[in-house]
This record gives structure tokens, C-alpha cells and sequence, in this order.
């Protein structure tokens, strides 16, 4: 097991934007809990949602076009509730749901450690924007594998795995403390980024033929996540050489986490 603690770069800039999108998903998550199970799946992404344009009712409320003699897909989607706003916004809210304290945390930690310095490399606005953007490919991919399943896909890995790639194509010397095993050390961006993208690949390929059919990890998600957040890293390519080079040239950072 290889557990990122923390990276040794610094920053000259505090983290605004890093630190909303972790406020957002703390505050959402207690939101899950006060509200429930069909607050998540109400607010998750649902495949078969997305991809046929529909809000799936309530257990008592008609089902097309399920076959009314099928009690099946009633069952699956008893408990959810409509949203206010059309279907395929819930790609983005499910963006800020996860699905357990540990999911959250697990989340949260990566953007703690990554997110600061691809925020000062883009600006905060953009930063946000790109994040969101890389969410939403993340999610899209995963839904586009199965179009007709009723499980909700939701977390902020795909958006994070963006965040993720632009670090490693930018940074890939900086080096992040890792807990690996029991003992704590040092290793470069590139082999811990690195390793866990490949990871993902492995994964991600050998659970394509039951993606949507149970739950478990949204492999896909990463990989839509991580692949473009590496474009996004050749596209500002020169931001990342400019703020290297201020570094090179200034003394007084912010450390980052």
C-alpha cells in the first residue's frame, strides 16, 4: 500500500480555491447523512438517466418506458426523489457526494496534497473550471460504458485524478511523502501519480465487462479524469514553465500541504 501524506513543494499563494471545493464536500457529505440515502441517489448520476434524458420517479409514480409488468427497475429506484433543474446537471452534483466517511476522506487528501500547486498554476478561476471539467469527462465516461444501468455514479475521484495528471505532467520530481506500508519516505510525483494511473488502466480494463451491472470503484471515471487533466497540463504547458521559474527566482513561499 502506497498512501500519499504530502508533497515538500511550495507555493506563494493560499489555496482558495482548493480549500472551498474541500468545504463543499465536507458540508455536502453531512448533508448525505441529515438526509439520507435518497438524497444521494437523488442527487447522484444514474446512467440510464443521463443518457435517455429522464427523471426516474418515485416507486409509486408511473415507470416508462419500463415495461410496467417489470417490478424489477421499481425496486432499484425506490426512494429517489426529482430534482429541480434538468437531469443531466446531477453530473455535476454528484461531483460533491461520496458514498462513505473513508470515500471523503481518501478524496479529500489527494486534493489537499495536489491541488494547491495546479491551483497557483492556473489561477483560481480557472483552476475551478478545469476542475469541474475534468469531472465531468471522468463521469460521462463511466456512464457512456452502460448506458442502461440504474447505479448512481458519484465522487470527487474523476475531477481529482484531472488534478492529479496536470501535477504529474508539471511536477514530476516534486517529491510527496508516502506511507507505504509502516514506514514513511520520499518518493518523486511521477512514480506515486504515475503508479496510480497505471492502476487504475489495470483495473479499469479488467472491470469493463461488468461496469454498471454492481458497485464498487468508477475506474473509468479516473481514467476519463486523469487523461484530461494531462491535456489540460500540455495546453498550459508555459503557465506551469512561468511559475517553475518564479519559483526559481523569489524566496518566501507558503508551504504547501
Amino acid at each position: 500500500m502506497v498512501l500519499p501524506l504530502g508533497d515538500l513543494a511550495k507555493t506563494r499563494i493560499v489555496p482558495f480555491g482548493t480549500y472551498v471545493l474541500i468545504a463543499l464536500n465536507v458540508v455536502i457529505f453531512l448533508s448525505q447523512l441529515e438526509h439520507g440515502t435518497s438524497f444521494t441517489t437523488t442527487y447522484a448520476a444514474t446512467p440510464y438517466e443521463i443518457s435517455h434524458n429522464i427523471d426516474l420517479p418515485v416507486f409509486n409514480d408511473p415507470v416508462p418506458p419500463f415495461d410496467p409488468n417489470r417490478e424489477e427497475p421499481r425496486r432499484q429506484v425506490e426512494g429517489q426523489e426529482r430534482v429541480p433543474f434538468p437531469i443531466w446537471l446531477t453530473i455535476f452534483t454528484s461531483m460533491f457526494l461520496h458514498a462513505s466517511p473513508l470515500h471523503l476522506a481518501g478524496n479529500m487528501l489527494y486534493l489537499w496534497i495536489f491541488g494547491d500547486n495546479v491551483e497557483e498554476v492556473l489561477g483560481t478561476i480557472r483552476y475551478l473550471i478545469v476542475y469541474l471539467a475534468c469531472g465531468f469527462v471522468g463521469t460521462v465516461l463511466q456512464i457512456a460504458m452502460n448506458q442502461d444501468s440504474l447505479i448512481p455514479t458519484l465522487g470527487a475521484s474523476g475531477a481529482i485524478a484531472g488534478i492529479m495528471g496536470m501535477y504529474v505532467v508539471w511536477f514530476p520530481q516534486n517529491q510527496v511523502r508516502v506511507l507505504v506500508f509502516r514506514f514513511i519516505t520520499q518518493m518523486p510525483a511521477l512514480y506515486v501519480i504515475g503508479f496510480w494511473i497505471v492502476l487504475q488502466i489495470i483495473e479499469g480494463v479488467g472491470s469493463a465487462g461488468k461496469i454498471g451491472e454492481t458497485g464498487g470503484v468508477a475506474y473509468l471515471a479516473h481514467i476519463g479524469g486523469a487523461a484530461t487533466g494531462i491535456l489540460f497540463a500540455i495546453h498550459y504547458a508555459n503557465r506551469a514553465r512561468a511559475v517553475e521559474a518564479a519559483h526559481d527566482a523569489q524566496d518566501g513561499w507558503f508551504v504547501g500541504p
